[in-house]
């Protein structure tokens, strides 16, 4: 079977308090994203959020439906976002063909019944995201040119960056779901600074464009609270409600955020000051 999926439980955060490094990894960070020939999924109960990876190499991979979802097709009742992090690759939605560039994405909106991510002469790395959907919305192809750009941050607290806003709802009607990516300028190290938490919505984090051995250290857990995990290249970490998501890398970087909840509001954050964080 070219799919693999994982179901991944909620966790309380007075829980959390009392995990090590294996257990944390165990239930927030996915350790392998991408397989040759295979679609890999991981199915969290924050806000039944789906995160996953399709590396079709030498064959096509099919979206499958998985057995969580008690669904006739994966799309029955869920919209998807992909955002490509490999060389240029095609996907197949109900007949029709999305060449997607590398950082590009393409949203697929509830109902569509038929997604082959397309193998190709190139190695196309197709990030996935997807949460339910109460409305079926067009499928929507969105470049670098059609993404909402804003530059943030500064060389002197090392996070310049800029954010490129995809798939959020003043770009393509969407759900609940939104995707994008940040990238770090050489030099600059910190994202999501200040650190914020917002009740509203979950959301999923992925990184790459790092070379070895070079790392991220995320940051997770309540303002009092914080833990940190160590990530490598194209690995990625659930980040709860109630946790703020930050990190430092040992060089500058890019990651996607994904998200979804009950606001579609990208600025919905509560921030903590650096100097209040423990």
């Amino acid at each position: 079977m070219a799919t693999k999926y994982e179901l991944r439980y909620a966790s309380h955060p007075e829980d959390m308090k009392s995990y090590d490094t294996e257990r944390l990894r165990k239930e927030f960070v996915i350790e392998e994203i991408f397989a040759a020939d295979t679609l890999q999924l991981v199915y969290s109960l924050y806000d039944r959020y789906i995160v996953g990876g399709a590396m079709p190499k030498s064959k096509d991979l099919p979206l499958e439906t998985i057995d969580p979802l008690k669904a006739n097709f994966f799309l029955e009742r869920r919209e998807l976002g992909v955002i490509n992090v490999g060389d240029a690759g095609s996907i197949m939605v109900d007949g029709q063909e999305y060449l997607l560039l590398h950082k590009e994405a393409l949203y697929i909106g509830r109902g569509a019944k038929e997604v082959i991510f397309k193998a190709g002469e190139g190695q196309p790395l197709f990030y996935i995201n997807s949460a339910p959907a109460h409305q079926a919305y067009p499928t929507k192809l969105i470049t670098r040119q059609d993404a909402n750009v804003i530059e943030l941050g500064s060389m002197e607290e090392s996070n310049h960056r800029v954010i490129n806003q995809m798939i959020v709802s003043k770009i393509v009607d969407c759900c609940q779901m939104q995707m994008g990516f940040t990238e770090l300028k050489p030099g600059s190290v910190w994202n999501t600074m200040p650190a914020h938490v917002h009740n509203r919505r979950m959301e999923a984090y992925f990184y790459f464009e790092l070379e070895k051995p070079q790392a991220v250290c995320h940051f997770m857990g309540e303002t009092s609270q914080t833990r940190h995990l160590w990530l490598k290249n194209h690995q990625g970490v659930l980040s709860p409600s109630w946790s703020i998501h930050s990190g430092c890398g040992t060089s500058n970087y890019t990651f996607i955020w994904g998200m979804a909840g009950e606001n579609l509001d990208y600025d919905d954050m509560d921030k903590a000051r650096p100097d209040a964080l423990r």
